[in-house]
């Protein structure tokens, strides 16, 4: 179910890339530094948004929390098929930041209070890989509904894209609230003795301190355990680390179609070409997460697969044959994907207590995110510097 809703999540925030090789900026009337603010004010109100989504999620429940976000955000996502004007661009990706922003830590912390440490970097690699995978079939749907044109009132196919997608996330959303549990001692699929064992290994796993100051008592809300988390010096080692891959990342989610259409490809080629780098790197997660469980180890598999995206990016910068261009997207989608479960479930890893770690997780996404923000700003540096020279 999360893995669905990371699905939907990813969708809704790069289908804009999908949109713009399609006419979205004609339509609207905006040019290349205004669709690049576009990018940019997503990223301000989604990182504003992580934090807080954390410490409330605890309160209010998981299983209310996440379906609502997700829902929330559909709705955002289909009005984004609406706008007229560069204003209502801005207003719709601001909201889409807001609504979106708590999902990503949210799911981090909720799976934490499901799995054991030793279990957990699999477990993300399961859901993260939907994100490389949302590129394979977000071309795909790109395609398929562009197609549908200029029809019931809707003068462009770009807009069927955001329409459907973020209808389709709406009722996601809604499904997730009838199929997610609030934690294990909740879960209608496990029985009676396989709830009480669940709880067994969580509290071994997670429990510190000296045994006689360890308690059953559910954690409440401190400032304390917030500073703490703040103030972990682990946090901002790992948060700098995943920094420097979305800032990767995301410009190679938002701007691969615009890669593949400058290769000679048409825009409706684009999409479909765009689905294999995606497609290897979702098998890759997979493995790169797998053995980070079974190995204990986090940094180290890091160090493994990060090399293979630097070295596609330094070829891809220096080379003209368009083939081998787009065979290095191959390695930048790989090294890229494969290193974002190390990093993020290594600070969980090393966070005990459950405020403590919702606030070192969200601060860590938090901080990483800003990535986004070098993403648009390299977007403006490119349209104000086109020429391969700079």
């Amino acid at each position: 179910m999360l893995a669905l809703l990371f699905l939907c999540s990813f969708l809704d925030r790069t289908n804009v890339g999908n949109a713009k090789i399609l006419g979205l900026e004609k339509s609207i009337g905006v040019n290349d530094h205004q669709y690049a603010s576009g990018l940019a004010i997503f990223f301000a109100f989604y990182i504003a948004s992580e934090l807080p989504s954390n410490l409330v999620l605890k309160k209010i429940s998981p299983r209310i929390w996440l379906p609502c976000l997700t829902f929330a955000w559909g709705i955002v996502g289909m009005c984004l098929g609406f706008v007229q004007n560069y204003a209502g661009f801005l207003v719709v990706r601001a909201f889409l930041g807001i609504t979106e922003g708590g999902l990503l830590p949210g799911m981090v912390l909720y799976l934490s209070s499901m799995y054991t440490r030793g279990e957990l970097a699999l477990r993300i690699g399961l859901f993260y890989t939907t994100a490389s995978l949302s590129g394979a079939f977000g071309g795909l749907l790109a395609r398929g509904l562009s197609s549908i044109g200029a029809t019931a009132g809707i003068d462009a196919g770009w807009r069927w894209i955001m329409i459907v997608e973020g209808l389709l996330t709406a009722v996601v959303g809604a499904s997730a609230y009838f199929l997610l549990p609030n934690d294990v001692s909740t879960a209608r699929f496990l029985t009676e003795e396989e709830r009480e064992f669940a709880l067994y290994r969580l509290s071994r796993d997670y429990s510190y301190g000296l045994p006689s100051q360890r308690t059953t008592e559910p954690e409440r809300f401190s400032w304390y355990e917030v500073r703490r988390g703040v103030l972990d010096p682990s946090l901002w080692f790992s948060a700098s680390a995943y920094f420097a891959i979305l800032c990767g990342l995301y410009s190679f989610g938002l701007f691969l179609p615009t890669i593949i259409t400058g290769l000679g490809y048409t825009a409706n080629e684009a999409q479909l070409w765009s689905v294999i780098p995606y497609a290897v790197a979702s098998c890759l997660t997979i493995v790169a997460a797998f053995l980070s469980d079974r190995l204990r180890l986090r940094g180290p598999i890091m160090l493994c697969t990060l090399p293979l995206a630097i070295i596609g990016y330094a070829v891809i910068a220096n080379v003209t044959n368009p083939h081998v261009k787009f065979g290095m997207t191959f390695m930048m989608a790989t090294g890229l994907y494969a290193s974002v479960p190390p990093v993020l479930v290594w600070i969980s890893n090393n966070s005990a207590g459950h405020y403590k770690r919702a606030t070192a997780t969200g601060l860590q996404l938090a901080i990483a995110n800003c990535g986004g923000f070098v993403s648009g700003e390299l977007c403006m540096f490119h349209f104000a510097f086109p020429d391969d020279s700079y």
